[in-house]
């Protein structure tokens, strides 16, 4: 059974761009529902398949599958749930650790996180020094989440 161990950060500043590029994601979802998700993923020439569940913790079930690119972009035309999950990732490799940083696009424009995955929920890690609030268990910053409800339409 595939498991993920991460958190998720909101990020203070873009310094981490200094030293790294990335690389846009476009995501749909087949069910958006926080219990058990499943999206699409484009990511360059590569299609995925993944679908999780809400877990504990930390810890939720992941199972991810490459799919054909001519199959992932037809179910995200004609098949998911609107709108898209638009985004750029960075990846960011810290003291041991590899972060994702997610700076998102169109309706979810200004909201920029940060993800760490662990090999146990008790792992220590250092912060970088762009790195702000934990919003882990916080469902608001849920991609499945930011869908139906866009970072532009939040109380700021």
């Amino acid at each position: 059974m595939g498991k993920e161990i991460e958190r998720k950060f909101l990020v203070r500043d873009n310094s981490y761009k200094k030293v790294c590029s990335g690389k846009l994601y476009k995501q749909g979802y087949l069910n958006s529902n926080p219990e058990r998700t499943v999206r699409v993923r484009i990511v360059d020439n590569k299609g995925f398949l993944t679908i999780k569940d809400k877990g504990t913790g930390f810890t939720r079930s992941e199972f991810e599958y490459e799919i054909p690119y001519t199959d992932a972009e037809e179910i995200l035309k004609n098949i998911c749930e609107k709108p898209f999950i638009e985004k750029t990732r960075y990846i960011y490799n810290y003291m041991g650790y590899t972060w994702e940083i997610d700076e998102f696009h169109g309706e979810n424009e200004g909201l920029v996180v940060a993800e760490i995955e662990l090999d146990n929920e008790n792992d220590t890690f250092s912060l970088p020094e762009w790195i702000g609030e934990e919003v882990t268990t916080n469902y608001k910053y849920f991609n499945s989440y930011l869908k139906n409800n866009p970072f532009k339409n939040w109380d700021k």
